[in-house]
């Protein structure tokens, strides 16, 4: 079963968790390792378009999903982050959770990290950040979803 996330069809293969009212997936050009999105299943556009029952399952899915990122990816922080609107960097227009397991020195200045995440995912960037294969997706998405 395929996901929808803004206009993208997500294969299932690349997702690793699905709730009663979110979905999480590895992201395709991740700012640190294990960076992965928790979104709401319905596509809204904006934070303020979600219902209440969407955002409570929204983080309680991130929790559950934060705790396992960071220890499987040796974390021993986590970022989170969500970019609600295209002035903040919101590049696909469907609500979704950035969580990036951090650790000591993973980063020269520790807000570098909202600099690359306002331009990793923009087609034509200039960045040491490469897309992964499908193939590589799947492997991790399959390594997570163990833990669920």
């Amino acid at each position: 079963m395929s996901l929808l996330f803004g206009k993208h069809l997500i294969k299932s293969t690349i997702s690793f968790l699905k709730t009663e009212l979110s979905f999480a997936i590895v992201n395709r050009k991740p700012v640190v390792p294990g960076h992965v999105l928790v979104c709401p299943l319905r596509p809204a556009k904006r934070f303020r378009d979600l219902f209440p029952e969407e955002i409570n399952d929204l983080f309680n899915t991130v929790q559950r999903v934060s705790n396992v990122v960071e220890t499987h990816f040796g974390g021993t922080s986590i970022t989170i982050s969500i970019q609600d609107g295209p002035e903040a960097g919101q590049t696909v227009h469907h609500v979704h959770v950035h969580i990036l397991p951090r650790r000591a020195g993973d980063f020269e200045r520790n807000d570098n990290v909202y600099e690359l995440l306002q331009y990793h995912d923009k087609e034509g960037q200039d960045s040491q950040m490469k897309w992964r294969s499908e193939e590589e997706m799947e492997i991790e998405a399959a390594e997570l979803r163990k833990y669920f």
